[in-house]
């Protein structure tokens, strides 16, 4: 059985990149291409997997109807996935405690977890604002894989 931090390890390796996978209302799945990574829960402090996605996506509007969400991360022919429910915070979602200077600053840090950086803190403020990008945690539940 593997771990987040097998996980977190493993995604180091293609650049945060992972498939994620949410359900369709008909109960098919959807799956897409995103930039994952680990960092702590912003209110109760546990490892979850993070992602920063765009307003107006499938995805968000699948997970805000059913908040459950798949992710799976590789490396060559080493794999883990993480399966559990989710926790969304965005201008579309709001959340108790996160008002929207809280929510720049999470998108920073979920961006960076997640492998990213900017030569340009401003204008990533300025794309995430326009995109009405939402920061989604995994609370993982199944943590399994090869790695």
């Amino acid at each position: 059985m593997s771990e987040l931090a097998d996980f977190a390890r493993l995604i180091a390796g293609d650049h945060g990149l992972c498939v994620v996978s949410t359900q369709r209302a008909d109960g098919t799945i959807q799956s897409s291409v995103v930039n994952a990574g680990v960092m702590k829960h912003p209110e109760t402090g546990a490892d979850v997997v993070c992602m920063v996605i765009r307003g107006g996506t499938r995805k968000l509007a699948n997970l805000r109807a059913r908040p459950r969400m798949t992710v799976v991360g590789r490396a060559g022919w080493h794999w883990v996935t993480v399966e559990g429910t989710v926790w969304i915070a965005g201008p579309d979602d709001e959340v108790p405690g996160i008002d929207a200077e809280r929510l720049r600053l999470l998108l920073r840090e979920v961006f960076t977890a997640a492998g990213g950086t900017h030569d340009d803190w401003d204008e990533y403020d300025r794309v995430m604002a326009e995109d009405r990008r939402a920061v989604v945690f995994v609370h993982p539940e199944r943590v399994y894989g090869n790695a």
